[in-house]
């Protein structure tokens, strides 16, 4: 029987991060996953997703300069080859360069410190468990008599359907809608909230909303899907809005309403590790209550991106292993949603501010279209707004507009740091940069200070 100082399951962000943190530490490690490494995040999330992404923006770009054919096979099977070409980074090939011993199997636990994979044994003083989570799929009536697509197999498609219900408009919904409507499926979304991103900035949703309904996307909100009926040419969702029912029809049906932990399967039970059917339970260092047995990543959450999972992954391990018995600040946490324009955010939002400080707040925005780059570049669509404390230092951050993802990265540093707001305007800035954007809420952060 082979022994490791630690044993990962899962070989998704938080897996292969874990890994490489304990093997800088000089740690004999085994990495364990039933599939290729890379996880959700490589084969059916943040890699296809971002690939399909890119391709409908430029198809969309060149519509405003000619016709364009799409051939919907050639689309779907470079997404496929792009995800292939990501995963090089991370394939078995490298990771056996690395040092690190890679199993493809399915890991159970038979007791807390040994596996067994496949009918092979090993031991461990260390096990982490970042099995990850997959596809909520709700309890509708009718669902299981169809073939539904998920995250996890839309990206496998031969072709593009000619039409799609989007059940669901958190980030993956309507990310996945703009895209395939920009591709020419005709989609509809349907969501229970009274907003598209109901966790984000009303009035920033709300922009963003009538940028996909100006587009082509069908948006139904307040509505709740109560049944599925198969048909010859697709599916019938049957849904409900304050006690009226109505019927969508298309080709197939998207389920995009979140994400479930992925626990069974492990023998988890046999640990005594305590987990409900949400997360398994750790505390701030990311230990359950067995001593040596660690989760991070979806598993444990609270966020559920790639990046606070290789975050997590990364604090566990020397935790684990050094005199470090440190946490994750999550007020730090940072995420962004790659429409066009795109969605950023970090900390909270200014209702959240309020009800936690009252009037003791200070809030700056400002419009892309007062931005001189984003007029000329005709991507003034959307705004930022930051909140700061009485101090200046910033609260939370939310930006609508286009590269609002690596902008967002600006203000992480200064507010990951402790740097007030208003000492951004002492950095110079080129002209004509969507950066100005922040210059200027800078520049009337320290006006404000006088």
């Amino acid at each position: 029987m082979e022994k490791y100082d630690i044993a990962i399951i899962g070989a998704g962000a938080g897996g292969l991060n874990a890994a490489f943190e304990a093997l800088g530490l000089g740690k004999k490690v085994v990495l364990i996953e039933k599939n290729a490494p890379g996880g959700e995040c490589t084969w059916s999330g943040c890699i296809p997703s971002k690939a399909l992404i890119n391709i409908a923006d430029e198809i969309h770009t060149a519509k405003k300069y000619g016709e364009v054919k799409i051939n919907g096979k050639n689309i779907l099977s470079k997404v496929r080859t792009l995800i292939h070409k990501a995963h090089k980074a991370e394939a078995v090939e490298v990771l056996d360069r690395a040092g690190i011993n890679y199993i493809k199997g399915y890991a159970k636990f038979k007791d807390s410190n040994t596996l067994d994979i496949d009918g092979k044994e090993i031991k461990a003083d260390k096990i982490f468990i970042c099995t990850g989570s997959s596809a909520l799929v709700p309890p509708i009536k009718g669902l299981d008599q169809i073939n539904y697509l998920t995250n996890e197999n839309i990206f496998l498609l031969d072709d593009l359907p000619k039409s799609m219900i989007v059940l669901g408009a958190g980030p993956i919904g309507v990310e996945l809608a703009q895209a395939f409507n920009r591709l020419g499926v005709r989609v509809k979304i349907v969501e229970m909230a009274e907003t598209i991103l109901f966790r984000e900035e009303k009035e920033m949703a709300l922009q963003l909303q009538s940028v996909l309904e100006n587009e082509g996307v069908e948006v139904f909100t307040s509505s709740k899907g109560i049944e599925i009926k198969k048909e010859k040419e697709g599916v019938n969702l049957i849904i409900d809005r304050d006690g009226n029912t109505n019927e969508i029809k298309a080709e197939r049906i998207l389920l995009a309403l979140g994400r479930k932990p992925n626990l069974e399967g492990f023998n988890l039970e046999k640990t005594g590790i305590k987990y409900n059917n949400k997360a398994i339970e750790v505390n701030e260092h990311f230990e359950t209550n067995i001593f040596n047995i660690y989760a991070v990543g979806d598993i444990v959450g609270p966020y559920l991106f790639s990046h606070m999972g290789a975050i997590q992954a990364k604090q566990a391990v020397k935790n684990a292993f050094t005199d470090s018995k440190d946490s994750v600040d999550y007020s730090n946490t940072a995420w962004c949603t790659f429409t066009d324009p795109e969605f950023a955010r970090s900390g909270m939002k200014e209702e959240d501010a309020r009800s936690e400080f009252g009037n003791k707040i200070q809030v700056f925005t400002h419009k892309y279209s007062d931005l001189d780059r984003a007029v000329v570049d005709e991507k003034s669509q959307g705004m930022a707004k930051i909140i700061c404390d009485e101090e200046g230092y910033i609260l939370g951050a939310s930006i609508l507009g286009e590269r609002a993802c690596e902008m967002l990265g600006e203000l992480q540093v200064i507010k990951s740091l402790r740097i007030p707001f208003y000492r951004l305007q002492e950095a110079i800035h080129p002209y004509p940069s969507y950066s100005e954007l922040l210059l200027t809420m800078s520049k009337n952060a320290y006006d404000n200070k006088k």
